[in-house]
């Protein structure tokens, strides 16, 4: 975890980029179609300033609510892989080597002095 908080570059592993949306990446009037330019720069600001106000009053009302619900699922999600899943996998490597060591021995003793003998069988067999 580091040690300071980067409060400039708040993605700084770029897994929102795709949440980057400006003012000229929803509205754009075309050549030959504009409004006035009164109604252009305030529409500008109007969209800058709501898109802005809602995100900030979203995240005060629910934000840290939903961090601390975010943090208690990443919680749980590393409590249940240290005693639940990474100690059943090491069980199943042991067990599933067992087995494996066992039919291994069974094929050796049972099914390879056959397959040798029928080996043998057609070795002799030439055109």
């Amino acid at each position: 975890m580091a040690d300071s908080l980067d409060l400039i570059n708040r993605d700084p592993n770029n897994i929102n980029n795709h949440l980057q949306c400006c003012f000229e990446d929803v509205l754009a009037e075309p050549e030959g179609t504009h409004s006035i330019d009164c109604v252009w720069k305030l529409s500008y600001s109007c969209f800058n300033m709501w898109k802005s106000c809602c995100y900030k009053l979203s995240t005060i009302l629910c934000g840290i609510c939903i961090a601390a619900e975010w943090g208690c699922d990443f919680a749980a999600a590393s409590f249940y892989h240290i005693w639940c899943f990474t100690p059943m996998f090491k069980m199943l490597d042991i067990n599933c080597g067992c087995m494996k060591k066992m039919y291994t021995q069974c094929v050796a003793c049972c099914i390879e002095p056959c397959c040798i003998a029928c080996g043998q069988l057609f070795h002799h067999f030439k055109k």
